[in-house]
């Protein structure tokens, strides 16, 4: 597994990937869970990324890349409408995982003052906005409007990973958005929260969801749910992914469990309240392609 995520992200050294070997080896056993091999792992990256690239027909159900800004009011955590209102035209977004970008196409052109776009952006001031996608998703709309507001105003990046852009590319940003993107996705929880964070200015807030899986409220039944994101101790203990989050230092956690939504799903709102940011590690032990994909990881001590 070590050979596969150092050539993924060229940031973990031998010496590292010697220790993680070691750690799964010595806590491994206590998970109850199997680790996949390098090549099953490998052949799972493969075929997450043709769900990544796949176009037109070939778009999995469920995979959703043209979701729009009130799509995001009702899947965010309570108050999301309401920050992003607030912003300024000096603020910065950032949408990781936007797809074709028409969450913030519909900020920008939002006018009938009864609907919830409308509710999410104040008239005629707008903060300056970022939409990453893996994939160049951009529409005829996108590129029009972009043309008449200028690269400053709606900047579209694709290509790329988040853990791949520098902060000197990105800047820094008073609200960072993922629905089903990065958060959902990726193989490298820790890594992806400590870009997020990185990014977001001290006051600012990262709001996110992920589905299937053990609630905070304590509320899921696991006996019929299918858990698509799992953390476990080395104890073997289930670690519920906001209480892993509320471990990070330097930030405030707020979870609204939905146990009663088709699947159990955690809204988190994460908001950053000083800069010296540090990150448990979470080491993935298992990860199935899909939309999103199925992952297990392993917490280090």
């Amino acid at each position: 597994m070590c050979s596969v995520k150092s050539s993924m992200n060229g940031l973990k050294t031998t010496g590292t990937c010697l220790a993680i070997l070691i750690m799964l080896q010595a806590f491994g056993p206590g998970t109850g869970w199997p680790q996949d091999s390098d090549q099953q792992i490998d052949e799972e990256f493969a075929t997450q990324e043709e769900i990544y690239r796949s176009r037109g027909d070939d778009v999995p159900s469920g995979y959703i890349t043209d979701r729009g800004l009130s799509g995001y009011a009702g899947l965010l955590p309570t108050g999301f409408c309401e920050a992003l209102g607030k912003l300024g035209s000096s603020d910065r977004w950032l949408d990781v995982g936007a797809g074709a970008g028409q969450a913030m196409l519909d900020y920008y052109d939002a006018k009938d003052s009864a609907s919830p776009d409308k509710r999410c952006a104040r008239s005629g001031v707008k903060a300056r906005v970022v939409a990453m996608s893996i994939e160049d998703r951009r529409t005829d709309k996108w590129r029009k409007r972009a043309a008449s507001l200028g690269d400053d105003r709606l900047r579209y990046l694709s290509g790329k990973r988040l853990r791949q852009y520098s902060r000197d590319e990105l800047g820094k940003f008073q609200i960072i958005t993922d629905v089903f993107g990065g958060f959902s996705y990726t193989e490298d929880l820790s890594l992806f929260m400590e870009k997020v964070l990185g990014m977001l200015n001290v006051g600012g807030a990262f709001y996110t969801l992920v589905q299937n899986v053990h609630l905070e409220d304590d509320k899921d039944k696991p006996d019929e749910t299918w858990y698509q994101t799992e953390l476990r101790d080395r104890a073997g203990s289930d670690v519920k992914v906001c209480s892993w989050l509320k471990k990070i230092s330097c930030v405030n956690v707020a979870c609204e469990s939905k146990s009663d939504w088709n699947s159990p799903t955690e809204l988190i709102k994460i908001r950053k309240v000083c800069s010296d940011v540090s990150v448990p590690r979470a080491v993935l032990l298992e990860f199935e392609a899909g939309n999103p994909p199925t992952r297990r990881f392993l917490l280090e001590p």
